[in-house]
């Protein structure tokens, strides 16, 4: 059952395992947030393109969880602070061996010099 007015749907799947701007783009991220609502992937405000918030803006999707290994939060965009989520469809987090930052191969040697 979709959480509408929460912004959160558990029953939908991440739509990949990295950024979807930053693979389309041949870009880099730094940490990876889900949108809770429609599974969107997307890159955190640290990261130099800072597409989960970018998402937020376009689509008004108030929720993000994190989509990285051993964290287990959610954050509402509209609240600005962390809330309780219930558990979403898996998987929770992009692959053990997905380097962070990642992807493999993209991520510049000066990598911390670009962060927000």
């Amino acid at each position: 059952m979709a959480h509408e007015e929460s912004g959160i749907n558990p029953t939908v799947k991440p739509s990949g395992t990295g950024c979807v701007e930053c693979l389309a783009t041949d870009s880099w991220w730094l940490h990876l947030r889900r949108c809770a609502e429609c599974g969107h992937i997307g890159c955190c405000d640290n990261s130099p393109n800072q597409h989960a918030t970018k998402h937020n803006k376009s689509t008004k999707h108030p929720v993000i969880a994190s989509f990285e290994p051993g964290e287990d939060w959610f954050y509402d965009y509209r609240t600005g602070d962390y809330v309780d989520g219930p558990q979403l469809a898996p998987p929770h987090a992009h692959p053990s061996s997905q380097p962070t930052p990642g992807p493999a191969g993209k991520v510049p040697h000066d990598w911390q010099s670009k962060l927000h």
